[in-house]
């Protein structure tokens, strides 16, 4: 009895030291498609090239309608397109461009603040985020009111009101939400060398921001009416989201190949890590992979949000039949458009180089075959750090409103609009580096759980226990809309019989 029971336990720690030398192999495999030459090829180079070529002519045209009003106005003669259509004015870029400046400087100081506490108070920023943005913008509002510029507060406190009936519908996920966060956080932390990339972002960022607000500063100052004001600024403003998207998700993608090689590798200073990964994984995000980053840039950002709307309301309407039935329309329909732009599809390009639509359809589909899509329904970990986010762009709005309060009070709304944006991309880009983490920890999650479970065992079993949690509540979802099916067709069938 005693040699069986010794055979069988010496079989058993075999088979446990076989199956981990396979998960390590596997893992390393993974690994190594990061720094593999020969499975990098240039992807969507199309959106790489208008992405340029549009960088170049809006920077041109700013430059041009910043120096039409830098010193002198109407330096280069421009106001004679626009004299017999537009009312004159009298008024100089430099009036108007120590405001963005402001904003800039107010958004890069705290970005920089959060990463610098990343390590220690990251999670009590995002829960102070999460509560006291209703507050904040139901403050703003009132200011609003109270300047007479009914239309922004009307909708400042239209704002307050969403994001007050979103945390409501969500407050029962935050703690597993911010749970998934405080993992990424300890991750990302754990990596300066990635914090550094993160802090480099941010200053070229700013350099263009820089140039942006130059031009914008000139539009304001213009001989243009409101009107034409409004839409250049509006056009303008697209594009500078453009541009913070794509150094947004440029970065996602670096801090993703990083933690994913964390993740296959047990741990950040293992010797198993490729040499250079972080240049290796810059060098690919900033070239083979750029164009899948332009092309993705372009929408994952608004089809994210209205997917977290919608789920929201989804959730709270209740057996209001055709409400529900037209939410569940606009829910199918935008289901669709993240099976094509997730956020998750930058993991997929910083691993493995594929184009954005193989990404982003090849994540959402081992989502869907391993059923951790429940999990990521579940969690509102994007919409927490979308909150940060917007906390931090309207930080540095409302500086440079109330200055230009005391200066122009009628060109509160376009500063403060245009500075809100500054903020919230200045802000975006230090946030982005925990972002990362979370799609890569869940990508993992979905590949193999043994990764999770290497590095986090006790991580790995609260996922895991969540996961089966909500595969249950859709069960039970299921079997409750069959036999509720059933009924009515049953009962159809009474009534016509």
């Amino acid at each position: 009895m005693a040699d069986s029971g010794s055979v069988s336990s010496s079989s058993l720690d075999s088979a446990s030291v076989a199956t981990a030398d396979q998960v390590q192999n596997a893992a390393r495999g993974r690994g190594q498609a990061l720094s593999s030459e020969s499975s990098r090829s240039w992807r969507d180079i199309f959106w790489s090239i208008v992405f340029i070529i549009h960088l170049i002519i809006v920077g041109f045209v700013l430059v041009i309608l910043g120096l039409n009003r830098f010193k002198k106005s109407n330096r280069l003669q421009i106001d004679k397109f626009t004299n017999t259509i537009m009312e004159n004015r009298v008024g100089l870029t430099e009036d108007y461009w120590p405001l963005f400046a402001l904003a800039g400087g107010v958004g890069t100081l705290l970005g920089w603040t959060w990463l610098f506490l990343l390590g220690s108070f990251a999670n009590h920023v995002m829960k102070i985020s999460v509560h006291i943005l209703t507050t904040y913008l139901a403050v703003i509002s009132v200011l609003c009111f109270w300047g007479q510029l009914f239309f922004w507060g009307v909708a400042f406190a239209s704002g307050a009101g969403l994001q007050f009936l979103y945390v409501i519908s969500v407050i029962d996920r935050l703690p597993f939400t911010l749970l998934v966060l405080q993992k990424a956080v300890t991750m990302v932390s754990g990596l300066p060398e990635v914090i550094r990339v993160a802090y480099t972002f941010m200053i070229v960022m700013l350099l263009c921001m820089g140039v942006w607000s130059f031009g914008v500063a000139g539009i304001v100052a213009s001989s243009m009416g409101d009107g034409g004001r409004w839409w250049l600024i509006v056009v303008f403003s697209i594009s500078l989201f453009w541009v913070g998207a794509v150094f947004c998700n440029t970065l996602h993608v670096i801090v993703s190949g990083m933690v994913f090689l964390v993740l296959c590798h047990g741990d950040g200073e293992s010797s198993s890590l490729p040499s250079k990964s972080l240049v290796l994984a810059s060098r690919y995000a900033v070239t083979t992979s750029f164009g899948s980053i332009c092309y993705g840039s372009l929408f994952t950002a608004a089809i994210r949000t209205l997917r977290w709307e919608i789920r929201g309301i989804r959730s709270k309407i209740g057996k209001n039949e055709c409400l529900l039935c037209c939410v569940d329309f606009l829910f199918h329909l935008v289901e669709t458009l993240v099976r094509f732009f997730n956020k998750y599809a930058y993991v997929q390009i910083a691993v493995y180089g594929k184009s954005f639509n193989r990404s982003a359809r090849d994540a959402w589909e081992l989502f869907q075959s391993t059923g951790v899509e429940a999990l990521v329904a579940y969690d509102c970990s994007g919409a927490v750090l979308l909150m940060s986010t917007i906390m931090g762009g309207l930080i540095a709005g409302t500086c440079s409103g109330i200055w230009t309060w005391f200066k122009w009070k009628d060109k509160v709304s376009m500063v403060a609009c245009t500075a809100t944006l500054m903020g919230m991309i200045m802000a975006g880009l230090a946030i982005v580096v925990v972002e990362s983490a979370v799609t890569s920890i869940y990508i993992c999650y979905a590949e193999d759980p043994l990764l999770i479970h290497r590095w986090d065992i006790e991580f790995f079993d609260q996922m895991s226990e969540m996961l089966h949690q909500r595969l249950q509540h859709r069960s039970a979802r299921a079997r409750e809309v069959l036999t509720q099916y059933r009924f009515d067709s049953r009962r159809e069938e009474l009534a016509q019989a």
